[in-house]
């Protein structure tokens, strides 16, 4: 059984992010259940999905008035960043890092879907933006300045006055 599996708990009610979250959690666990001879492929499977993953996050973010700076996009590079050095570490033969990798996302990404993409999700959709179009529906409900912090409860109060307009 893999450490994280999909679940309605990570369901964001927003189909396209919901979709990535969940073949992330499929990728993570193809990582989890990967022989040796397999583990590299599938790591670097997880990291291109994570790439596109982060990037279709991070331009929403832009879209909608998130400052490049702000701390959701800072942990996806933070995180990416962490998982190219296992890659690169895996490449000279030591697999084991990516084993604790795993694990460690696993219990990252819960938390990150369910604080700083859930807050995410509530500001699209409170700005009507179209994840498929790229269309922000109600550019009058979009923040006067640019959001610094995350958009969650865990940011500072005035970042998340400015995420969730009143």
């Amino acid at each position: 059984m893999a450490a994280l599996e999909w679940s309605g708990a990570l369901a964001l009610n927003l189909p396209q992010m919901d979709e990535t979250h969940e073949e992330f959690v499929e990728l993570l666990a193809r990582v989890e259940g990967a022989d040796d001879a397999q583990l590299s492929a599938c790591w670097q499977e997880l990291v291109a999905h994570t790439e596109q993953h982060f990037g279709m996050e991070d331009r929403w973010m832009a879209a909608t008035r998130f400052a490049s700076g702000n701390c959701h996009s800072m942990q996806h590079k933070v995180v990416l960043q962490v998982m190219r050095e296992g890659a690169a570490r895996a490449a000279q033969g030591e697999l084991q890092v990516l084993r604790m990798m795993a694990g460690e996302l696993a219990l990252w990404f819960p938390q990150h879907a369910q604080t700083m993409d859930a807050a995410l999700a509530l500001h699209l959709r409170r700005v009507g933006f179209d994840a498929a179009t790229g269309t922000v529906h109600l550019p009058e409900a979009l923040p006067g300045e640019l959001v610094h912090g995350c958009g969650g409860a865990s940011c500072s109060p005035s970042s998340t006055a400015q995420a969730v307009p009143a």
